[in-house]
């Protein structure tokens, strides 16, 4: 057990230095590791990744090391937009994703009719058997582009190969901008002017969705009648030269996220074209079309720098990126079953902090929320249905002392023949003693108010260490699939019973931080920490200390003679017990 933390630590090492890549998953900005989206190509400031993994690449890249964040609260986007009452979107990419949305949503996708026909002409991938001779296409492209004057958009995947095409571009001596993470601060300047005649801008994703790039550059507002006829002249020479050109360096695992990028050329009628290059050392061609694909340009007998381009390679390649953005899927909605779980149990912890934060008097909430902790506890120790050589008084005399700093004489109270339900009722008024007694110490709003504070406290506490623990069974639950056994009702059924339990103990902590908490006015909710009830201790013994205004002393009768135990023979000679005679 005491290694498993060491795995921990090894195991997010592995995964910082040989899966999570610098100017690809993420970026050193200063002193700090920031993330990268990998869907949108934008920085994620204040985002980390968890288990250690955040702090094991700043050691890595040998910047500082922060703190690991601990979730306070978590929910998936489908459970998310789930609590609007209404679901509607527009994007110009749904329609391949038209199943989630019916599965997920019950929205149904319906395909508008474009404005103006596009004129675009998008083009047939072409395949290289290597990287290099991709680039090298990639960049005789561009350069044949910017001669023309036809603006050129360069998507690349990732912030290290943008870069990589940029060093290439830049020993042709071709003039480009860059456009990453790393130069955010200049989207606006480098959009406005990638319309422009023979511009050439290598981007990431961040300029494959929801950029408009105007053709001959963007006309500035407050633009002269002057102004206006020049771009008019810049943007027809644009349009005869093609229009903007978009050059995708790899296909991406989603044909949605291809499709913005190709969205960027031929809008609202324009005329433009667009085309992917390939090789066989990309990732989506590695995994799905990498051998089939290089026997086959084997036995064509392709050169070095020849390209193959045909039909039905297009049809491969999105037949490749149907299987990945099913298994996506797949990930999603088994994740979204995982999360159903836990959305039931966030809204119950969030009505109940909602019911706590509407309120400014708690008070009732708490006396029944102690009556129902020391009913369970009471009957833990000592039950009516049991044999009353099977109760443990001293057991319960210990649990009260203990959690709740309250020592009342039980043995005694049972040998004056109280029964099971007035000696559970003498428990309860005597801890509510104790809590009037405070509140006549501090004052009626500041008790309220102490009340409400260390309930809101405890139940994010335990609400916290929940959602680590459900995390934690989340992710090892799968390996039940060996046992022949269903993860997904395995993690419902041990979720339900760590959620029952978490309320049981939310109610316990609340209880037990007000009952044995000494209380004055500088004290504040966070200062609880379990002390001595001077003063407010309800003993209920001969001679006790205890304020007669607050506490009713109960009369005690005393007997003459020697103390008989319950267990004792009766003395007068019956022969029974005397707790079964004249006890």
């Amino acid at each position: 057990a005491s290694n498993i933390l060491l795995m921990q630590h090894i195991n997010s090492a592995l995964r910082a230095h040989m899966l999570f890549r610098k100017d690809d998953h993420y970026i050193i900005d200063g002193d700090e590791v920031v993330i990268v989206d990998e869907f949108t190509g934008r920085t994620m400031p204040g985002r980390r990744w968890s288990e250690g993994l955040h702090q094991a690449i700043e050691a890595k890249e040998g910047v500082s090391i922060k703190k690991e964040n601990q979730t306070l609260a978590s929910i998936t986007f489908q459970n998310y937009f789930r609590l609007y009452e209404k679901l509607s979107g527009m994007t110009g990419t749904a329609d391949t994703e038209a199943v989630e949305f019916q599965d997920i949503y019950g929205l149904e996708t319906v395909v508008v009719p474009p404005n103006k026909l596009s004129e675009r002409h998008d083009k047939a991938d072409q395949i290289y058997l290597t990287l290099e001779e991709k680039l090298e296409a990639i960049a005789n492209d561009v350069e044949s582009c910017q001669e023309s004057g036809q603006p050129v958009l360069v998507g690349t995947s990732s912030i290290e190969n943008s870069e990589a095409i940029s060093a290439l571009l830049g020993d042709k001596n071709i003039t480009h901008e860059v456009l990453n993470a790393k130069q955010h601060e200049r989207e606006a300047i480098i959009i406005a002017n990638a319309g422009g005649i023979g511009a050439v801008t290598i981007a990431t994703n961040m300029a494959g969705r929801g950029t408009d790039i105007v053709l001959g550059g963007k006309l500035v507002d407050d633009a002269t009648d002057q102004q206006k006829q020049d771009w008019q002249v810049e943007h027809n020479k644009v349009i005869s030269a093609g229009g903007l050109h978009i050059v995708g360096t790899e296909r991406n695992e989603s044909r949605r996220v291809d499709n913005q990028l190709r969205g960027r050329s031929g809008r609202q009628g324009d005329v433009g074209s667009t085309r992917f290059y390939l090789s066989l050392e990309d990732n989506l061609m590695r995994i799905f079309a990498s051998d089939k694909m290089a026997a086959m340009m084997k036995k064509l007998g392709m050169e070095k720098g020849e390209a193959i381009e045909h039909k039905m390679v297009n049809r491969a390649i999105e037949n490749a990126q149907r299987k990945v953005e099913g298994m996506n899927y797949d990930a999603r909605k088994n994740l979204l079953e995982y999360d159903d779980v836990a959305n039931d149990q966030r809204k119950v912890i969030y009505s109940l902090r909602d019911a706590l934060m509407s309120t400014n008097d708690v008070q009732e909430r708490f006396i029944s929320i102690r009556k129902s902790v020391i009913g369970d506890l009471f009957s833990g120790y000592i039950s009516a249905g049991q044999a009353e050589e099977d109760w443990d008084v001293e057991g319960l005399h210990n649990a009260l002392k203990a959690d709740y700093k309250a020592e009342f004489p039980l043995q005694q109270w049972l040998d004056e023949g109280v029964d099971v339900d007035e000696l559970e009722s003498r428990i309860v008024e005597g801890l509510s003693a104790i809590c009037d007694y405070k509140e006549q110490m501090t004052g009626v709003e500041s008790m309220r108010g102490f009340e409400k504070a260390v309930m809101l406290q405890t139940l994010d506490h335990y609400w916290k260490e929940h959602l680590a623990a459900m995390d934690y069974l989340r992710q090892s639950v799968n390996l039940r699939g060996y046992a022949q056994k269903n993860p997904t009702q395995e993690y419902k059924r041990e979720s339900f019973a760590m959620f029952t339990e978490l309320l049981d103990t939310i109610d316990i902590e609340i209880v037990k931080s007000l009952s044995s908490v000494t209380i004055n006015e500088g004290t504040r909710a966070t200062d609880v920490e379990q002390q001595d009830n001077a003063g407010a201790i309800a003993q209920h013994e001969d001679g006790a200390d205890v304020p007669t205004e607050e506490i009713e002393k109960p009369t005690t009768v005393k007997k003459k003679g020697e103390k008989v135990g319950r267990n004792d023979p009766c003395p007068c000679g019956s022969g029974k017990k005397y707790k079964n005679c004249h006890g």
